[in-house]
């Protein structure tokens, strides 16, 4: 027996991107179903709890960007403290000063004097950079032509991996991840207890709102006719008829869920889709072996180290919980990428193996399935717009924002498309009314 459902919205995928489509479209008064494969919400940003931790599934900060904004208008509460920022920098298998205040500026052995003054002017131009104009060059482009010393071009360069979780410099847009770290300078928020209660309070928000939620079943097809979307088919059977579609799935899926998708915009966003991904170390310390050397960038090697329990509530017995990443290139090693991460534990936390309370690895997490890189033919979404009714939204949808920011962005686009929609079919409607 094949259940039937009607909705004016049918989202896929219950992440950051899909519960924040449906609240809004929600908002607007649409009936919005929400179906995600899994048991649980949240997708990326779930927190797995595990001898008394929150462990995230990868490293994760909130920028004051989008999406700190749109949580905010959506009136979350979000528990958490800005980290400090006195950091170090590993360059040949040592820890060093990394200049990131006016005082670590004054005292770092990083640096040439030369350097410190250049790096000083950008710490002032940064802010004001119109960083629009370097929206089609690679970084490595930008930063070969505008950082003279050698040492700091290396400082740039780790800075604004770990800014966009992105190893390829000859490939990554210049403009997106300057205008980030220009917004990091205002710091982030570490979330109390990993962002899970951000996903809760999305999740009850939604519900408050009249969403509804299909848990634990599998889309396995969008149908389209005529140029118009149908319905979405579910694993089980379900049917759900929905005037519009968000699918906040990744651009491979996307293009294998809509039959004759190679005729859309998918079969581009898809082939021009380059994923980011990182190998993540999460370790619960009993105490820091070395309690001053809790924030490290590498710069000689794509491994980034933060601990977590500086400034949020992640653990309930006052163990210290460090989270490193691994930033990867397109071939990936996982037992050499936990040899890395370890390695530089070794540096930063000497004997931390005999502190040690939990540990968990992750070899390869996907940050973002594309981002804004010098290959891209166009920027994805929010509209397909061969199939009326059809929308794309999540962290590769893109238009300059990065991370979870792309994901409230793109979210909020493809509501407001719909709303738009909407509304240009009714006046259009009253105005046949009337002349009849």
């Amino acid at each position: 027996m094949v259940l039937m459902m009607k909705y004016d919205v049918a989202v896929i995928g219950g992440g950051i991107a899909g519960l924040t489509a449906a609240i809004y479209t929600a908002k607007a008064g649409k009936q919005v179903v929400v179906i995600e494969k899994q048991e649980r919400l949240g997708g990326r940003a779930m927190t797995n709890y595990k001898n008394g931790a929150f462990f995230n599934l990868g490293g994760h900060a909130l920028y004051f960007g989008d999406a700190y904004h749109t949580f905010r208008e959506l009136g979350l509460s979000l528990q958490g403290n800005k980290p400090s920022t006195d950091a170090h920098g590993v360059w040949k298998d040592t820890v060093n000063t990394l200049p990131l205040s006016v005082t670590s500026l004054l005292t770092t052995p990083l640096l040439t004097w030369k350097g410190k003054m250049e790096f000083a002017s950008w710490f002032t131009k940064l802010t004001k950079l119109d960083t629009h104009k370097y929206d089609h060059i690679s970084l490595r482009e930008w930063i070969e032509g505008h950082i003279k010393d050698p040492m700091l071009r290396n400082i740039f360069y780790a800075l604004l991996r770990t800014t966009s979780y992105v190893a390829s410099p000859d490939l990554l847009a210049a403009g997106p991840v300057l205008k980030q770290l220009a917004s990091s300078m205002k710091g982030v928020l570490y979330l109390d207890r990993g962002w899970a209660p951000m996903v809760e309070q999305l999740r009850q928000l939604a519900v408050k709102l009249g969403v509804h939620f299909v848990t634990k079943n599998k889309v396995v097809a969008v149908g389209h006719q005529n140029g118009v979307v149908q319905h979405v088919r579910c694993e089980d059977g379900t049917q759900i008829e929905a005037s519009h579609v968000i699918m906040t799935v990744s651009p491979a899926i996307a293009h294998q869920l809509v039959p004759d998708a190679e005729y859309t915009a998918l079969h581009t966003w898809r082939d021009q889709a380059m994923e980011a991904t990182v190998a993540c170390l999460d370790v619960t310390l009993k105490r820091l072996p070395k309690p001053k050397q809790q924030f490290v960038y590498g710069i000689d090697q794509t491994v980034f180290l933060s601990n977590h329990s500086r400034a949020a509530y992640v653990t309930d017995d006052g163990s210290q919980l460090i989270t490193l990443c691994k930033y990867q290139g397109p071939t990936t090693d996982a037992q050499q990428d936990l040899q890395d991460l370890e390695h530089m534990l070794d540096l930063v936390q000497p004997g931390w193996r005999d502190v040690l309370v939990a540990k968990q690895y992750l070899p390869k997490i996907t940050v973002s399935y594309d981002f804004m890189h010098t290959k891209r033919v166009e920027n994805p979404g929010p509209a397909v717009p061969e199939i009326k009714g059809l929308y794309v939204a999540g962290e590769w949808v893109t238009h300059g924002e990065l991370l979870v920011d792309a994901a409230t962005a793109s979210a909020r686009r493809a509501a407001e498309h719909i709303i738009a929609h909407d509304r240009s079919e009714r006046t259009a409607n009253y105005g046949h009314r009337n002349i009849i």
